[in-house]
């Protein structure tokens, strides 16, 4: 039978939308990032408008936490020179350790013994610094889980590891996730700054969470806190996540016992600087870039962030489809993250391949690619960083003896799109700037 030319059309566009996330995944370099943000002339060191001269300072030390733990340390590193000593905790182990640096492979999503280790080694480093200290914290998505140190001691790992659960599989928005976390963390929101008073503190930020939101990044160790107890109490309620947590945890919300995080003004911040490197707009402006050179008619649409998948799917592909009246080629490209409460019976996947397998269903026959992955390289349990998915998915789905109305429902997208060979396999990338969803119409 004779190949439509539509049929013709589906491998050169999966091909194309593959080729527009990985240029996104480039220009997100940490080192070119650090290089382009941060300079180092004699022994000043430069941060924007701020500016420290390492001369005056008895000691620097660096703490780096979250995906990009080593990558940010060993660019930093770069840039300064030798003789730097802290700690790096990443969620993987790197091909060589750099000198003077303790390393703890935590966990993620869900915290390990060494998350909790490295974050109480973390907090004994930072105790009792004076004034001449230069603490520079380096500061990555995933670090939530990373580095850990429960609010009290009798929450055990297993406390630990249940609430993160509760509030991954909750279908909240990260920032509402992270919240929370700050409340029940030693480490979390501002307190690792607190700790680390009153010394002189440089935050490098790659920030995985939504503009204007950067006190949710890793959960704000070191900056001032926006949210509050009563604010937890509210989405405890709110998402049912009472009787999910461990009675320890449950204990703290039902006796409204949790302690209030520092906010602005509170004398810890007195000597903190913030220097944000990457963000999900460096993705979101190299895929415009390379959808252009491609010769698509682009536009850019980020309304949906944090929003559910389905109505978020649905919203997106409409404006597609819009643009596609007005375009022989046309690409819509949005930033930031869906969620998706995962139900029982969870299969293999994650946000972005339940995502982009919802969008199959929508899409089957038309001629639309669809790609959403996360630039971390990890979506969900998978091994998968996402998924691409077009009109010929749900095809070339049923000729393996697959259907996708049942990945869907058990969760289980990843095994779909590996066997039609349209996973998204880039291993752990060493950075994260949250999720990015590249639609073509043609």
């Amino acid at each position: 039978m004779p190949q439509s030319p539509a049929d013709a059309l589906f491998p050169e566009m999966r091909a194309r939308v593959r080729t527009i996330f990985n240029h996104a995944l480039a220009e997100c370099s940490i080192p070119q990032a650090f290089g382009r943000k941060l300079q180092c002339r004699g022994r000043h060191l430069q941060s924007g408008t701020q500016i420290y001269d390492l001369k005056a300072f008895e000691r620097i030390l660096v703490v780096s936490i979250g995906k990009a733990g080593h990558s940010m340390a060993e660019a930093f590193a770069n840039i300064i020179g030798t003789g730097l000593t802290g700690i790096i905790a990443s969620p993987t182990a790197p091909p060589a350790q750099l000198f003077g640096f303790r390393y703890f492979t935590g966990g993620h999503p869900l915290p390990n013994g060494e998350s909790l280790r490295a974050g109480d080694a973390i907090l004994r480093l930072v105790h009792e610094l004076s004034p001449e200290t230069l603490a520079v914290f380096l500061i990555s998505g995933g670090a939530s889980a990373i580095a850990e140190k429960p609010i009290s001691h009798g929450i055990t790992l297993e406390d630990v590891i249940q609430t993160y659960r509760a509030l991954v599989h909750s279908g909240a928005p990260i920032a509402q996730i992270n919240a929370i976390r700050k409340h029940l963390s030693a480490l979390k929101g501002g307190r690792l700054a607190r700790a680390a008073a009153p010394s002189h503190q440089l935050s490098v930020l790659v920030s995985d969470v939504p503009e204007g939101s950067l006190d949710a990044l890793a959960s704000g160790p070191t900056m001032p806190d926006t949210t509050t107890v009563n604010e937890c109490y509210d989405l405890a309620h709110r998402y049912q996540l009472l009787a999910r947590f461990p009675p320890s945890v449950r204990s703290l919300f039902s006796g409204r016992e949790l302690a209030e995080t520092p906010k602005a003004g509170d004398p810890a911040f007195a000597h903190s600087h913030y220097a944000t490197v990457l963000s999900n707009a460096t993705a979101v402006n190299a895929a415009v870039e390379s959808a252009k050179l491609g010769g698509f008619a682009v536009e850019v649409d980020n309304r949906c962030d944090d929003w559910d998948y389905q109505p978020a799917a649905d919203h997106l592909l409409q404006r597609l489809r819009e643009l596609r009246g007005g375009a022989p080629r046309a690409c819509l490209i949005s930033g930031g993250e869906v969620t998706v409460k995962v139900g029982s019976a969870s299969g293999l996947g994650g946000r972005n391949q339940h995502f982009a397998l919802y969008c199959a269903e929508k899409i089957a026959g038309e001629n639309i690619t669809v790609l959403s992955a996360g630039t971390d390289g990890i979506d969900g349990n998978s091994s998968a960083a996402g998924a691409i998915a077009d009109g010929s998915t749900l095809e070339r789905a049923r000729q393996r003896g697959l259907d996708a109305a049942t990945a869907l429902a058990r969760f289980d997208s990843f095994p779909l799109f590996h066997a039609i060979g349209d996973a998204i396999m880039t291993g752990p990338t060493g950075n994260n700037v949250r999720d990015l969803r590249i639609m073509l119409a043609y």
